[in-house]
Order: structure tokens, then sequence, then C-alpha cells
């Protein structure tokens, strides 16, 4: 095995997959946006809630304005279940919106090229925080919608401050799959659903398999293209009876990430959760499926049910709800945890991810900075806003104390993870010492690249890797001997060999992972979402974006 690795030959970009600037526009960090919607109807409400009603995509069509410029022919409907449904049986008016900017002219978009965003009206989230901060942490380690707040007028009457959110849709598919013409599955059982006779007994969208017919997965998912049903299934079948192929078609790593960031912000709304929902499926045109986050409003313990007992979890089993719920159980309703879990240098990575969120955002309580910052901006905001669901005491108070929102009891944020912190790192697994890697370089010799890396603590290693920006990573394990020279045995490289696919002709994106008895240790260590490059060209490693 090639070791030894010149400087100057091993050029490489680290840098974070689909990283995005943040514009002057919808999402600009640090403001407040004005969007007004105009509908010559005066009884518009009715019409877009008899559409929603009737379960009826159709939009009402009027127009818009976002900071003063004017957008024609704009597709208007409302959205949600709970947030819809709790909120309009209530009486209020403040209920959520989805807008398609490009639906009468195909070319109109907001800057920074978004066309259809989703207005939500921050429901059963008295802090106003949960959905901007929840996917700002998500954006730093996977593909996840840009949010921010938006104060929304129609026909010039105020409703209220909404958060406005991307959607997973054509531009965002660009930004972060190179395209947006592969198979997009909404993960999110139609509203009232019921199985269908003959049938097996599944648990919404949890991945299981329920045999070939395709009737058996509609109404738990929904296919946004014309086609997909038996990739869908294909997959599901893989992840429950053939695992060991799931790499070729899955992005594992990417479900690692949201696995490990659904559990330490007790994010229960979601696949981890009761209702095991709340996320979408995209697969990108070399056949692999992506996992990506959805619906953040009752992340950080707003939601307190995690499917493994009928009963509401109190505050306390949410502080120290295990990393490894569901899987303890050997729970078959949720594979993607279990089936993944189950592979011991998967669960080594996924205590990684654990241990990193931690790091980055709440062992020195930057996540709490962060919501401080963002409570001071809208302050003034929320104050005005007479539509707002709960009272304005509450929104001061949810960020450090539970707070009610109608019945509900919503825990406060860092009431949530103060102790959920010092839980987690106390953990058995998390507080064990990583391998430290260090070094990382590769070398190109023309058939081969050779990728070495120094390795401290380590017991074995593994290089992932893929030709180009999208497709299946793979894998190859890295040794620390050559078999040549027993000094070279003790120096702590390690290191493996790609072949080049020259047909290609594209560079090679790789990572590193070395592990221990009981965890692992990447580099980059957001990867798979930053990586290494075999791109010609040379680049300051960046960390990540906001």
């Amino acid at each position: 095995m090639i070791r030894y690795l010149s400087l100057l030959a091993a050029l490489f970009i680290f840098t974070p997959l689909g990283a995005q600037k943040e514009e002057a526009g919808l999402f600009e960090v640090g403001k407040v946006k004005e969007l007004r919607l105009f509908f010559k109807e005066k009884n518009w409400d009715q019409v877009l809630d008899s559409l929603k009603q009737g379960a009826d995509e159709h939009r009402l069509v009027g127009d818009a304005s976002f900071e003063g410029e004017v957008y024609k022919g704009v597709g208007v409907r409302y959205k949600g279940n709970s947030s819809f449904f709790a909120v309009s049986k209530s009486g209020s008016s403040k209920l959520p919106f989805n807008i398609d900017f490009n639906h009468t002219h195909k070319d109109q978009k907001l800057p920074g090229g978004v066309d259809k965003i989703k207005l939500s009206n921050i429901f059963r989230d008295p802090s106003f925080l949960r959905e901007v901060l929840s996917y700002e942490i998500a954006r730093r380690y996977m593909p996840a919608p840009r949010a921010n707040f938006v104060q929304l007028f129609i026909n010039d009457v105020y409703l209220g401050l909404y958060n406005s959110t991307e959607s997973v849709e054509d531009e965002f598919l660009e930004q972060y799959f190179k395209g947006d013409n592969g198979i997009l599955f909404k993960c999110d059982p139609t509203w009232g659903y019921k199985e269908q006779p003959g049938c097996p007994e599944g648990d919404k969208a949890s991945l299981q398999y329920l045999g070939p017919d395709s009737t058996c997965y509609q109404g738990l998912y929904e296919v946004k293209s014309d086609f997909g049903w038996q990739k869908l299934i294909e997959l599901a079948k893989i992840l429950n009876q053939e695992p060991q192929k799931l790499d070729s078609i899955f992005n594992i790593d990417q479900a690692l990430w949201m696995l490990a960031f659904n559990i330490v912000l007790v994010n229960l709304d979601s696949y981890t959760g009761r209702f095991c929902h709340n996320y979408y499926l995209y697969r990108d045109k070399e056949g692999v499926f992506h996992p990506i986050v959805w619906d953040m409003n009752l992340s950080f313990g707003g939601f307190r049910y995690d499917g493994s007992k009928d009963s509401p979890l109190s505050n306390e089993e949410m502080q120290t709800l295990s990393p490894f719920v569901h899987y303890k159980e050997k729970n078959e309703k949720r594979p993607l945890i279990t089936n993944l879990l189950s592979e011991s240098l998967y669960r080594k990575m996924y205590v990684a991810h654990i241990r990193t969120i931690l790091n980055d955002y709440f062992v020195d309580s930057t996540y709490l900075r962060r919501a401080r910052e963002i409570q001071d901006m809208i302050t003034p905001y929320v104050k005005s806003d007479s539509n707002r669901l709960y009272a304005y005491e509450t929104f001061t108070k949810n960020l450090y104390e539970t707070a009610k929102a109608d019945k509900a009891s919503i825990i406060g944020i860092a009431e949530l993870m103060g102790p959920r912190t010092e839980y987690l790192k106390k953990h058995p697994l998390i507080s064990k010492e990583p391998p430290v890697i260090s070094e990382v370089k590769h070398i190109d010799y023309g058939e081969i690249i050779a990728v070495n890396a120094k390795l401290e603590g380590a017991e074995g290693a593994w290089l992932f890797y893929r030709y180009g920006k999208i497709g299946p990573w793979k894998k190859l394990e890295m040794f620390d001997d050559s078999g040549h020279d027993d000094q070279m045995a003790e120096d702590g490289i390690w290191g493996a060999t790609i072949t080049i696919d020259k047909e290609k002709k594209k560079p090679i994106q790789y990572f590193v992972v070395a592990e221990n008895q009981y965890t692992a240790a990447l580099s980059p260590e957001r990867a798979s979402f930053e990586v290494y490059s075999t791109a010609e060209e040379t680049s300051t490693a960046k960390k990540g974006y906001k």
C-alpha cells in the first residue's frame, strides 16, 4: 500500500455540499420581511377553506407584494394538518399557507430563486423559535430548508407574524442533489387515512415493507411525480430484508444525521416519534434515496410521544430520553432506526454525530445565545400580532420555562436542553473518548488515488468515497501496516486506495471514519455533508453554513 504522500501532491477541497449563500431575499438572516397577498374574492378565506376541507389541491389565484415588489398570478392554498384543522376549529384566522409564486408565470421567483414557500402559523410553539432555530441547526449537518419570519397581510389586513419555510421542491433539489428530475416522496400519511383491506399492518410512513402492491403504500406516502411507487417499495424491501445492500440505494450517513438530530433536539413529531412522519425522501438521478427533515414547529420537546408507550413523556423523561429508543426494544415498526443501528459501524457513527451536535450547539449554550438573538429580533412583531395563537407572556416565558398552548404544556427550550445536554454528555457511549483523525491527504497516481490519514486510538478505519457530487457512497477498509517496514506500521498512518474512473472523469469525494470499541470519529467531522475532494484546485477549509 502507498503510505507517505507529498504535501504538494495532496491537494484537496474540504467543503459543505450544496452550501447556500445567505441572500437579501426571503430568508435573509436577521430581518423580518413583509409579504402581502391580494385576492379579488372578498370571501377568499371561505374559498380556501372549502378547497382544504375537500382535500382539493387547486389554488386560489391572486397577486403578491414582497418587500414592495409585485408578483402577478400567485397560487395560494391552505396547508397543514393539526396546524390547520385545530386552529380553524378554534375560529382563529391565523391559518397556515402554501404559496406558489410561479403558479401562473413559470419563471417568476422571489429574490434568491425561491418560487414556493410555506407559511406556518407557529402552532403549539409559544416561543416562536422552534422552526427557525431547528432548521438553522439542521443545515449544519444535512440538506434542510431555510426558514425565517414574515409579516403577512391579505387585502391589506394584517394576519400576523408567520414562519416562512423553503419548500422542498425544484430549487432545493437542484441545489443539494444537482437536479430536480428524480422522485420526491412526502412521507406524511393522508389525514384520516385507514389501512387498505388485504394489506399487512404497518405504522404510517415507517418504511416497513408491506408487500409488492403499491396500494398498501398509497395514503401513507405521497409521490410528487407520475411514477415512483415501485422504487419506494424496493427501498422498503431492502431496508427490511436485505439491509446489507442498503448503501447502494440509500444515503445512510444522511439518515444517521437525521436520527441524531431528532434525538438530541427531542424532535418527536418526526420519524423517531409516535406518528412516524414529517420527512421527505428524494431519489436522485443516480438512484440514491436521501431523507430530508421537515416540519419543526414541535421540535425541542413540543410533542411528547416517542411511540414507545401510549402516555405522553414527562419533562424528565424527555430530558433523559435514550438515544437508542426503538433500537433497544428492537421495534420492527422503526426499521430505519433498528436496522441501521444494528450495524456496529453505523451505530458508532450515529453516536459520533450526536456528540458533534452537542459540542457545536449545546455544551457551550450556543443554541441559547442564538435563540435570544432571534427573540430580540422578532419581539416587536410578536407584540403587534393580535392574531397570535397564544398570549404574549408565553412568548417571553417559553424559551426558559413550560408554557401553555391551549391545553398542552410546552416545555421550555432551555428547561429541556440544559438537563438533556448533561444527560447525553454522561451517556456511557457518548462520553467515551473517540479516536483522533489528523493529516488526511490524498495523491493521484494516475490509475489510483491513495488516501492516508494519521489516526490515534483507532482499532479500525474506513474510507467512504463516491465519484462526483451525487451517487452512492462506497466503503473501503483502511489499514495501518504496509507489510514492508516495522517502523511504518507504528507511525499511526492508515491508508486505502481508490481506482480512478477515467470514463466518468469526475473528482472523487471522500471522508474518513475511525472507530474504537465504543465509538467513532469522522473527518471532516460533519461528513458526509462536508467532504474532501480530489478536484484539482485547492480551497480554504469551510466550516459549514448557516
